[in-house]
């Protein structure tokens, strides 16, 4: 980045800020940083699952990470956070920010959605495969749909942010007809 405004400019590294700082998510996450997210992650998503189950009026019982259905008992481990879904996230809501939303507070609070969203997809994760182990295969649980299924919930995830994006580009653009008109005089 020196370098580019170096040989550039202020001036140009201004306009191109954004890809230029993007590039910063090519820099690995630092491993206490990681290690607290995916702690995070994993508590949120574990309590998201407990209030799903609830709500499915399943028994259950809980002992922090790990719950007792009547037929197993499955622990929310590491692995459950969702952090890669979550930077996946993370970075197409910072993108989606930057193409559709003018004010920087919005932008921010577009990014910042995606926590929440991510806590409550991982939730719905594991109720959804715990329930499907539980009642309808078991090896469900240590199948590929286990490992390799977060897809359907990521797209899960991108429809629960883009009402979030709707809005606040709604209310921007309402804001911007109010602006474009300008004051009115009178000949």
């Amino acid at each position: 980045m020196g370098g580019f405004v170096l040989f550039y400019g202020v001036r140009a590294f201004k306009i191109a800020a954004f890809p230029l700082l993007f590039l910063l998510f090519m820099v690995p996450i630092p491993g206490q940083a990681l290690a607290t997210a995916i702690y995070l992650l994993t508590c949120g998503s574990a309590e998201a699952a407990y209030g799903f189950f609830k709500l499915t009026g399943v028994p259950i019982l809980r002992e922090g990470f790990s719950f007792h259905l009547p037929q197993l008992t499955i622990e929310v481990a590491e692995q459950c956070s969702g952090i890669n879904s979550s930077v996946a996230l993370f970075v197409s809501s910072i993108v989606a920010a930057q193409l559709f939303l003018r004010t920087g507070w919005k932008k921010v609070v577009l990014v910042l959605s995606i926590f929440p969203i991510t806590i409550l997809k991982n939730g719905m994760r594991i109720v959804t495969l715990t329930l499907l182990g539980a009642y309808v295969d078991p090896n469900i649980l240590s199948g590929d749909l286990h490992r390799k299924g977060g897809i359907p919930f990521f797209i899960i995830a991108l429809a629960m942010l883009a009402p979030v994006l709707w809005y606040l580009r709604k209310t921007e653009k309402k804001k911007i007809r109010t602006e474009d008109k300008g004051p009115r005089t009178k000949y």
